[in-house]
C-alpha cells in the first residue's frame, strides 16, 4: 500500500512544481514560500483533524519531537533554495538537480537507518545518478544568462535539505501517526519561513501581489499538503531507500507539464538521462 502513497505523493509533487513556478513569477521566492506554507499548514492539520490524530501529541517523546522539528528545519531550507533556483532558472535545469538528493539519500539510509545494501540497489543508483547528471550537463554548460550559475547552487542546496528531511522524517515519524507528524513540521517550516519574511521586511510585498499569483500560489500549496500527506505516509511503512525514488518519479511529471504548458524543451540527452531515472526508480519497485 505505501507503494500506492509513494507514486501519488510524486504526481502531486510533480503538478507543485510548476504551480509554484507560474506562482512565483511576479513574486519574490522567499515571500512566495512563506505564503504556500499557510495553505499547507491548514491543509495538514486539517487532515489531522478529520483523521482524529490530534489526541496524539500528547504521547509524541521528546526524541521524536526533536527528529521532527530537525526535518522541518531541513524541509523549510529546502524549499527556500528550490523555490528560489526555481524563480531564476528554468524548471527542466532546477528539477533534476533537486532529484539528486535520491542518491544522496539512499546512501544515508544504509549508513544512518541501517537499511540493507543489495548489487541491484548499486545498479538502480547507478542508473538514477548517470540518468540525473545527463540532464544536468546540457543545461549547466553554457548558462549565459543574468544569474548565471546562482540557480545551480540553491538548486544543489535544496537537494541536501531534501535528503536530510527525509532521513529526519523517518527517524521522527517512527512512533508517530503520519498525518500529524507532517503537520507538527508543517509549523515549523511555516515559523521558519516566517521569520525569513520579517528578517528580510519582504512583508509589505503581501499588497502587490495580483490574484493570477495568488491563484497559483494557493494551488502549489494544497498540491504539496497532498503529497506530504502521501509521503510521509508511504515514509512510514516503506524503506526510504525505495520511497524517496519513487517519490522523485515527480520529476517525470514536471518535464511532462514544463513541456506542454511552458515550452520548455527537452533534448535527446536530458531525454536519455530521463529515461535512465525512471529505469533505475522502477528497478527498485520492480526488486521489492
Amino acid at each position: 500500500m505505501w507503494i500506492i502513497y509513494a507514486l501519488a505523493s510524486a504526481l502531486f509533487a510533480g503538478g507543485m512544481s510548476i504551480l509554484a513556478k507560474i506562482g512565483i513569477k511576479n513574486t519574490d521566492s522567499t515571500l512566495a514560500t512563506a505564503l504556500r506554507t499557510v495553505v499547507v499548514a491548514a491543509f495538514a492539520w486539517l487532515m489531522v483533524f478529520i483523521a482524529g490524530s490530534s489526541a496524539g501529541i500528547v504521547d509524541i517523546d521528546l526524541k521524536s519531537i526533536v527528529f521532527l522539528i530537525l526535518s522541518g528545519l531541513a524541509t523549510g531550507g529546502s524549499w527556500l533554495c528550490y523555490f528560489r533556483a526555481l524563480q531564476i532558472g528554468d524548471v527542466n535545469k532546477v528539477v533534476p538537480i533537486d532529484k539528486s538528493s535520491t542518491v544522496l539519500t539512499m546512501l544515508l539510509s544504509v549508513l544512518l537507518l541501517g537499511e540493507g545494501l543489495t548489487w541491484f540497489k548499486v545498479a538502480a543508483m547507478i542508473l538514477i545518478g548517470v540518468g540525473t547528471y545527463w540532464m544536468i550537463e546540457r543545461k549547466t554548460v553554457g548558462s549565459g544568462s543574468e544569474n548565471g550559475y546562482k540557480w545551480l547552487i540553491y538548486a544543489s542546496l535544496a537537494a541536501v535539505f531534501a535528503s536530510l528531511t527525509a532521513i529526519l522524517g523517518k527517524v521522527g515519524i517512527a512512533h508517530v501517526e503520519s498525518n500529524l507528524g507532517a503537520a507538527i513540521r508543517t509549523l515549523v517550516v511555516l515559523v521558519m519561513a516566517w521569520l525569513i519574511v520579517f528578517w528580510q521586511r519582504k512583508q509589505h510585498e503581501i499588497k502587490s501581489i495580483d490574484r493570477r499569483s495568488w491563484a497559483f500560489i494557493g494551488l502549489s500549496g494544497l498540491a504539496t499538503g497532498l503529497s506530504w500527506m502521501c509521503f510521509y505516509r508511504a515514509l512510514q511503512e516503506g524503506p526510504v531507500s525505495v520511497v524517496v525514488p519513487i517519490d522523485k518519479l515527480s520529476i517525470l511529471v514536471t518535464v511532462a507539464f514544463s513541456h506542454f504548458v511552458l515550452r520548455e524543451k527537452l533534448n535527446k540527452k536530458p531525454f536519455v538521462g530521463l529515461v535512465l531515472i525512471v529505469a533505475g526508480t522502477f528497478s527498485l519497485i520492480f526488486l521489492l
